[in-house]
């Protein structure tokens, strides 16, 4: 009875801290009698856990404020020193690694180029090691001052291993690949450390929600169009499904019978809209030989020959009509999420979205209103997700800040089990999102 009671105590505390620090972080700078109207937790609480989180260094002034016939306030938030994320994005093209302070500000960034070889998990394990040992150098940062490493991947992710995260990549041949075991014998971090992986179009989503075009909405989607395409739904604030997983909305199935998808199914809506595919059916339809060309300079390519800059100069007509046909199935898509989860929001993201958007997004609304029904169609806006290219290695560094949070602000300890933590999904619902990354971009 007295171990549990000891337990309960030190839930509240931990929950107590993991509250006002998630109120300051995304609602902050806060007084103290403002931490307590936010959090109802009484003065006498808040002020322990400020004393707490202050001298554990995750806390520092920001000011002071004026108080009506009483004695100026304090600001307080979240000390962006007090901690360093590092972010990794797996991408089709290339891995994209990033240091970030507390606030997500980022400090280094490094890339590796993977056109010439593919997707051989050895070689990106090596790549993803060396970008590491870059930015912590060119961050001076020490490994063993990370909160903790997230990684966002293409594919299915199944927890329920022995070797923790394992990936099954059926588009880039990954078949349950132990990347968690893999990357912790390879990255020589502390074992304090600990690595978060999820599939990319949950970073984007959750980077999109806590800082981007997502923030403010109950109910979207967050689309990644890239070399492939998947999704990543939020419903009620919460990222979609108890295991928090993104949706393979790229292999639902867009045309019986059609075109065989580089997952092996014939018909996916990856199979018309994804850049691969793209750059394929343009390769099929007479394209020059820049269609030949790495998926990036491929679409650029194209989009130049179907929207020519010079006045005058009238476009491609197969160029053009290509791209209108992959704005019809990506809008039949898109009506596919609209009549399934009936958002409020839609926002495209990834780099072919964010390269093809500005140009195929009049026509994807066109389409996505009429293939969808017409209740939910009509409180939908569809729009290109605010945070660019780097989105999904933001995003990815969000998913160690979440549990970091969720643990009150403590770090991990080597082999130590915690189980009640809450679950850091639940911070996407949690203030208004602001933080230092938001106001900064």
């Amino acid at each position: 009875m007295a171990e549990q009671s000891r337990r309960t105590v030190r839930d509240l505390r931990r929950g107590n801290r993991a509250e006002v620090l998630q109120r300051l972080y995304f609602d902050g700078p806060l007084s103290r009698q403002e931490l307590g109207a936010a959090t109802g937790l009484s003065s006498g609480s808040i002020s322990n856990v400020v004393a707490e989180l202050a001298a554990d260094g995750l806390l520092e002034e920001a000011g002071v404020v004026e108080s009506e016939g009483g004695r100026p306030r304090t600001l307080l938030r979240v000390a962006p020193a007090s901690g360093h994320l590092i972010g990794i994005d797996v991408g089709e093209t290339r891995v994209r690694v990033g240091l970030f302070d507390l606030s997500l500000g980022e400090l280094a960034r490094a890339e590796r180029p993977l056109a010439h070889h593919g997707y051989d998990v050895d070689r990106i394990v090596g790549h993803i090691r060396e970008a590491v040992a870059d930015v912590l150098r060119d961050g001076d940062v020490r490994a063993d001052q990370l909160v903790g490493v997230g990684v966002g991947v293409p594919g299915i992710i199944d927890r329920g291993g022995s070797d923790g995260v394992v990936v099954h990549g059926q588009t880039v041949g990954w078949d349950a690949v132990p990347l968690e075991a893999m990357l912790r014998d390879s990255a020589e971090l502390p074992s304090s450390v600990p690595f978060f992986i999820d599939n990319g179009a949950k970073t984007l989503g959750q980077a999109e929600m806590w800082f981007g075009g997502g923030r403010g909405a109950s109910d979207a989607v967050v689309v990644l169009f890239g070399s492939g395409v998947s999704a990543c739904i939020v419903v009620d604030g919460e990222l979609y499904g108890a295991d928090s997983r993104a949706v393979e909305w790229g292999h639902t199935t867009m045309r019986v019978g059609g075109r065989r998808c580089r997952c092996g199914s014939p018909g996916c809506l990856e199979a018309y809209v994804g850049a691969e595919a793209i750059r394929e059916r343009w390769l099929e339809s007479g394209g020059p030989a820049a269609a030949a060309a790495d998926e990036e300079t491929a679409l650029a390519t194209l989009l130049a020959a179907a929207l020519p800059a010079s006045g005058g100069l009238a476009g491609d007509t197969a160029a053009a009509g290509l791209l209108d046909e992959t704005a019809e199935y990506l809008g039949a898509g898109i009506a596919d999420l609209i009549n399934l989860f009936r958002p409020e929001r839609i926002l495209v993201g990834g780099w072919a979205g964010l390269l093809l958007g500005p140009a195929l997004l009049p026509a994807v609304r066109r389409y996505a209103k009429e293939y969808a029904m017409h209740h939910p169609a009509e409180r939908v806006t569809i729009d290109l997700g605010t945070l660019g290219a780097d989105a999904v290695t933001l995003g990815a560094a969000t998913l160690p800040l979440a549990d970091f949070f969720a643990r009150g602000g403590r770090h991990r300890r080597p082999d130590a089990q915690d189980p009640g933590a809450a679950a850091p999904a639940a911070l996407l619902g949690q203030g208004s999102r602001r933080s230092v990354v938001a106001e900064r971009r």
